[in-house]
């Protein structure tokens, strides 16, 4: 199949941003982040990825044991371990969470509702940085460069529209579409409804926003983590406005690990806060680095599932399942 120019652009934006970047500031921000790293960084890194894939993995399991599917914790902190290291070595960033959602829910029996589970699971995780944008925005505006507060605010306007119209459709359409409408309006209908129970649902989302506020801080954690190993002195309270808005930047489905769109809004956002604009660079280029590094148990989960199969015990275990399933 070939490839769509939508397709083409979305990979060629992230080095293009990078050229620019390159060409603006230097290249060295990037080699001056890249020889800061130590093994200090490192095991920071594993350590918070650990956490922060806990309350992920988390956060999963809420959802999906709302929807009806079975998810022990451990499987799941695997699974998303594997997902978060696709996301960083494949394209798009995505591939990693289509590979979650569409295993889990053979295993289930119910690919459509393991992809719903995974959907809203990912969407509840964006909600929270769009909301910490919106409230970076809203409370140091001054910090933001020009050209990013209104795109933040259409992102927060959307969100709350789509908060408010998700529950009402639900209500109001939903048993309508699900026994007479069209084939796609069933579909809507009933991702209307899983969106209604998985998320939003008063057994949902006290634990959803709870563990989603809890990984967000996880992942700013490790900005600052790359922002001192880059030689950043500014206080955390100057630091984090930026880093919201960078890893905002990186849930744009372009390029891969999200290298490109962070690199340039933290370049603009560090240099409107006065951090300066190599700073920023040199902070977002360490953090891509040890974001990778806090996503190399998945390789192994990957190794150990292949190596594991070619073993008789892991061959019996796998015609186990087969059975168990048919």
């Amino acid at each position: 199949m070939r490839r769509g120019l939508p397709g083409r652009l979305r990979m060629f934006a992230a080095p293009a941003i990078i050229a620019v970047l390159v060409w603006q500031v230097g290249t060295g921000a990037f080699v001056a982040g890249l020889r800061t790293i130590d093994a200090g960084g490192v095991l920071a890194a594993l350590g918070i990825g650990a956490a922060t894939t806990v309350l992920c993995a988390g956060r999963w399991c809420l959802v999906a044991r709302r929807l009806g599917l079975r998810l022990p914790l451990g499987q799941a902190v695997r699974d998303y371990y594997r997902s978060l290291f696709l996301n960083a070595v494949l394209p798009a960033g995505l591939l990693g969470d289509v590979h979650r959602a569409v295993r889990h829910g053979r295993q289930e029996g119910d690919v459509g509702r393991g992809v719903r589970a995974v959907a809203l699971e990912r969407a509840a995780g964006q909600a929270a940085i769009i909301v910490a944008g919106v409230a970076v925005l809203l409370a140091r505006p001054a910090v933001v460069p020009a050209r990013l507060p209104d795109a933040v605010l259409v992102a927060g306007a959307v969100f709350a529209a789509a908060a408010v119209a998700v529950p009402v459709a639900a209500a109001t359409f939903g048993r309508r579409w699900a026994e007479g409408g069209s084939r796609w309006l069933r579909g809507l209908a009933t991702a209307l409804d899983d969106a209604r129970t998985g998320l939003l649902s008063r057994r949902a989302w006290p634990g959803v926003a709870l563990l989603s506020a809890a990984a967000l801080a996880g992942h700013l954690a490790l900005f600052v983590v790359a922002a001192r190993t880059a030689g950043a002195t500014a206080p955390v309270v100057q630091l984090l406005p930026p880093m919201v808005l960078a890893l905002l930047a990186m849930g744009l489905p372009v390029g891969v690990g999200g290298w490109g769109p962070r690199e340039g809004v933290a370049t603009l956002a560090f240099g409107s806060a006065g951090l300066g604009a190599a700073q920023g660079l040199s902070a977002a280029v360490v953090y891509g680095v040890l974001a990778l590094v806090a996503s190399l148990p998945g390789a192994a989960v990957l190794l150990a599932a292949r190596t594991d199969l070619r073993t008789p015990l892991g061959f019996w275990r796998r015609r186990v399942g087969l059975a168990r399933e048919g």
